[in-house]
């Protein structure tokens, strides 16, 4: 068996202590000083992780944004330089081979940010559908990147860089050119956690000395665990749990990241969904405990199972445990559920799926 792949940040987890696991085939700090800790340093002040393991990729091309429309669901013409989008993949079944951020550099060129399980399949799913004549290369391995997130996020970095005013009024996936601890960074306004923050790719040998710049400014290091609360707090999909090659986007609320006046890749069973609905639509729930809901629980409302759990953490913002479950479409929101655990019926009520949102 191959040994796990490193990022740039690696040697910088181990010497802070970070409790390495295996990722998406990297070795990747699932926790520092625990997730409640680092839950909280998000929610309360800013919090950085390692995010690159996600695969950067650069497009090129007189055709590229012809491409881009018929690869990506959402309205990609829509961008203008300096700003990005979040959208997705589709095949010709109307099912998802990856959620992803496109961002516009120039009319001729294109950045995506795509999930690291899903880097060799994005890949060939691209070059698939490239009749366009458009040139891929994959930045991944020569480039780092780090999320920086939290209330606190945006002036801590303000007070890093040579670009402050543009940092602190850039619009959601607004881009930055611009110098951060000393490193130059292209930091985009996004993140995955509810909060406000940026995210800052940088090169690969430049990524420990921003890591250790922004950790003595007062980011806390946060890992994998921390990471997957606060998304599941924040109403925010995981690929392979919320979205999948067989699943619509529409049963996943996403039919708001998906052009309306456009053709594209797999275009009429996802419009088809979106007219007609999908039997089952995902949802939140919440528990009465503090127990852990476990992927693939059964949610039972009246004695009935209505659907599945896909996601499931504890929430150290609500104290208790919380879940994302595809639900049947006619099951009401503050219905009260209870999810099976081990035979033994766990009370909660079938909520939003937003369970945090800042302000």
């Amino acid at each position: 068996m191959a040994e796990p792949l490193k990022t740039p940040l690696y040697d910088a987890h181990v010497a802070l202590g970070g409790r390495m696991v295996e990722f998406a085939g990297y070795s990747m700090p699932v926790q520092y000083k625990g997730v409640i800790a680092e839950c909280n340093a998000v929610r309360e002040g800013a919090g950085m992780f390692d995010v690159s393991h996600m695969a950067r990729l650069t497009l090129t091309g007189d055709r590229v944004l012809e491409f881009l429309e018929w690869v990506t669901t959402n309205d990609v013409a829509k961008l203008t330089g300096g700003h990005g989008q979040y959208s997705m993949l589709p095949n010709a079944q109307g099912g998802i081979v990856d959620d992803i951020i496109v961002y516009r550099i120039s009319p001729t060129e294109y950045r995506l940010v795509v999930n690291a399980d899903n880097h060799a399949k994005d890949v060939a799913h691209l070059n698939e559908q490239n009749t366009f004549g458009v040139k891929m290369v994959d930045t991944t391995d020569e480039t780092a990147m780090i999320a920086v997130q939290g209330p606190q996020a945006v002036s801590i970095l303000a007070r890093l860089t040579d670009h402050a005013n543009d940092l602190r009024d850039a619009e959601m996936f607004g881009v930055v050119n611009c110098k951060v601890a000393g490193i130059d960074v292209f930091a985009a306004r996004s993140g995955y956690t509810g909060e406000d923050g940026y995210e800052l790719i940088c090169r690969a040998a430049d990524a420990t000395k921003l890591w250790d710049g922004l950790h003595v400014a007062g980011v806390e290091p946060c890992g994998l665990g921390s990471r997957d609360a606060l998304r599941v707090e924040a109403g925010l999909p995981l690929y392979g749990h919320e979205l999948s090659d067989t699943m619509s986007p529409i049963s996943a609320g996403l039919g708001w990241v998906i052009g309306k006046e456009k053709e594209f890749l797999g275009s009429g069973p996802i419009n088809e969904a979106r007219v007609t609905g999908t039997p089952q639509r995902l949802q939140g729930v919440r528990l009465d405990s503090k127990r852990l809901p476990q992927i693939g629980m059964d949610i039972h409302v009246g004695g009935k199972v209505v659907g599945q759990v896909s996601s499931g953490v504890y929430s150290p913002l609500l104290e208790c445990g919380i879940a994302f479950g595809f639900v049947d479409r006619s099951v009401k929101m503050d219905t009260p559920c209870a999810l099976d655990m081990r035979g033994k019926p766990e009370p909660g009520m079938i909520v939003n799926k937003r369970f945090f949102r800042r302000g």
